[in-house]
């Protein structure tokens, strides 16, 4: 009998449209996407800070190497997130985070870089593959992750998109490589914003503000951003990168918004604003199923 360690876990959610769903697997608890699950060509999840090995300031689900947790606790912590969402640690393929726009293309040759090989890339925010069978993995402590599906070429994407990547229209880039490189018609991209800070949690400066104001339209910037003083704003990083999905091509329909906020979550999410740098790392998993015939 399946013994229920998470269901009590209470997850505070900015509405009711069930964008996300927070499942119990056998070993932890992983945050889906029914959008992208329905599309029954990928595994994927979203990790919370349960179900891990880490101690201290990192317990108990870390999943970085870089932050000075113990390595072989994230090496289990990335064992035990695998198992819970079928995908083998030992083919995961890492990003190399620096708040750029620059997307990778995946091949079998990167297969472990990362976790079990060392990466022979750098300022890589984004991955992108149409091969079956490669965990693509970015890191997240408010920042926005986002997923993306083609199912008619059957490729895939996982980008990671802070302030300075939605700014720079980091889901619209990744949409072009999409294009360019496996003729993706934007109009089939299945999409999800993953969990990231809300708006209300988020407060920037005018310096940033100026540059989203620079970078979108007057109607768009009114959208996801409310002045709260002269030098204070609250910016809606989720509906940013929504009208940069959509100037990117993305049907409204195929855009799902979390409707989860990390900072809010803070016991259950990991969250820089909420805890600093003492902390550990959320983690986004996207993996296209392999194929029971190759199809060329």
């Amino acid at each position: 009998m399946k013994t229920h360690l998470y269901e009590n876990i209470k997850i505070k959610k900015s509405n009711t449209n069930q964008v996300t769903t927070l499942i119990e697997t056998d070993i932890l608890p992983v945050i889906k996407f029914p959008a992208l699950a329905d599309t029954g060509l990928v595994e994927h999840g979203f990790s919370t800070r349960l179900g891990g090995k880490s101690e201290g300031n990192y317990a108990s689900m870390n999943l970085s190497f870089t932050r000075g947790d113990d390595n072989e606790a994230v090496m289990e912590n990335f064992k035990r997130f695998g198992r819970a969402v079928s995908m083998d640690y030992e083919d995961m393929v890492f990003t190399d985070q620096t708040h750029t726009t620059n997307v990778r293309i995946v091949t079998k040759e990167d297969k472990g870089k990362g976790i079990i090989k060392a990466r022979d890339y750098t300022d890589i925010d984004g991955l992108v593959t149409n091969q079956p069978g490669i965990p693509l993995v970015t890191f997240y402590a408010d920042c926005v992750p986002l997923f993306f599906i083609d199912p008619v070429r059957e490729v895939i994407a996982l980008s990671h998109s802070g302030w300075r990547g939605s700014v720079h229209k980091m889901g619209k880039k990744t949409v072009e490589i999409m294009q360019r490189e496996f003729k993706s018609n934007p109009a089939d991209i299945i999409t999800a914003i993953g969990p990231s800070i809300c708006q209300s949690c988020y407060e920037i400066g005018s310096d940033v503000a100026m540059q989203f104001k620079e970078a979108f339209s007057e109607e768009a910037y009114a959208d996801f951003m409310y002045q709260k003083s002269k030098e204070n704003y609250h910016l809606d990083l989720w509906k940013a990168n929504e009208h940069v999905l959509r100037e990117a091509g993305i049907l409204p329909r195929h855009i799902a918004v979390t409707d989860i906020c990390t900072c809010c979550n803070s016991e259950v999410l990991w969250s820089h604003r909420r805890a600093g740098a003492k902390r550990g790392s959320l983690a986004a998993f996207l993996m296209l199923k392999n194929r029971s015939v190759d199809h060329e």
